[in-house]
C-alpha cells in the first residue's frame, strides 16, 4: 500500500508537456500548487506555459538524448532542490500494417517511447532515494488492451511501457518509490497529427475524450500512487479521477 500525498509544493517533472495531456498535467498540477517542471522539445511552447504558470520551470528536452536528460533533472534540483515526481508523457505514434512500416521510422519512435522514458526514470532515481520518496506515471495506450491492427509498431512500443512499468514498480518499491501506468482511451490531441476530434466517435464504443480529463487520473496516480488505471472507453465518467474514500 501506499500513501495519499498532496501535491501542494511538489516538483514534478512532466515530459511531453508543450501540448495535449503534458500541457494538461501541467496546467492542473500548477492548479494543485505543486512545481511543475516542463520538459519538450518545442521551447517556443514550454516558453508560453512556463509564462502561464506564473514562471513554471521550462526545460527544452529530447529525451532520446542523454545529454539533455541529464540538464532537465539537474535544473529542476537546482529550481527545487526536489523532485518528487515523474510524468513520462513524451511519445509519438505510428501508424500503418506492420509489413510496410519502416524499420528506421520505428527505430526512432521505439527511442523516444521506449528507451527515452527510462532513460527519464534513470535519471531522476538518484534525487528520489535520496529522499525516500517517488511518484512516477508512465503514459501509455489502451492500444495495448487489443489486437491494434493498423497501429501494432505503436502499441508494442506502449505494450513495452506495460512491462517496464510493471517491473519498475516492484524493483523500487523497497526504495519509496510508486510507479503507475496509466492507460487512456482515445484523447483529442495533436497526437497523431490531430487524428482524433473532441467528442468523435471513430470506433463502436469509443469517444475521443479531453486532454484534461486524462490528465485529471494523472494527477489521482501520482496522489495515490495506484499501480495501474485504465480510463473505460466511452463517455467521459464525471469523477474518475477522485480518490476513492
Amino acid at each position: 500500500m501506499t500513501d495519499l500525498i498532496e501535491l501542494a509544493g511538489k516538483a514534478v517533472i512532466v515530459t511531453g508537456a508543450s501540448s495535449g495531456i503534458g500541457a494538461s498535467t501541467a496546467r492542473l498540477l500548477h492548479a494543485a500548487g505543486a512545481h511543475p517542471v516542463l520538459a519538450a522539445r518545442r521551447a517556443g511552447r514550454l516558453a508560453a506555459l512556463s509564462e502561464e504558470l506564473g514562471g513554471a520551470l521550462a526545460v527544452p528536452t529530447d529525451v532520446t538524448d542523454p545529454a539533455q536528460v541529464r540538464d532537465l533533472v539537474a535544473a529542476a534540483l537546482d529550481r527545487h532542490q526536489r523532485i518528487d515526481g515523474l510524468v513520462n508523457n513524451a511519445g509519438a505514434s505510428l501508424h500503418g500494417p506492420l509489413d510496410q512500416v519502416d524499420l528506421a521510422e520505428f527505430s526512432q519512435i521505439l527511442r523516444l517511447n521506449v528507451a527515452g522514458l527510462l532513460a527519464v526514470t534513470q535519471a531522476v532515481l538518484p534525487a528520489m532515494r535520496e529522499r525516500g520518496f517517488g511518484r512516477i506515471v508512465n503514459i501509455s495506450s489502451g492500444t495495448t488492451r487489443r489486437v491494434a491492427v493498423g497501429v501494432g509498431a505503436y502499441a508494442s512500443t506502449k505494450s513495452a511501457v506495460n512491462m517496464l512499468s510493471a517491473v519498475l514498480r516492484q524493483e523500487l518499491a523497497g526504495d519509496g518509490i510508486a510507479v503507475s501506468l496509466l492507460l487512456p482511451s482515445i484523447t483529442a490531441t495533436e497526437f497523431g497529427d490531430g487524428m482524433f476530434t473532441l467528442g468523435a466517435s471513430p470506433r463502436p464504443g469509443m469517444v475521443a475524450h479531453n486532454p484534461d480529463y486524462v490528465a485529471g487520473v494523472v494527477l489521482r496516480l501520482l496522489r495515490t500512487g495506484e499501480e495501474s488505471f485504465d480510463i473505460p472507453h466511452g463517455p467521459e465518467q464525471p469523477g474518475l479521477a477522485r480518490v476513492a474514500g
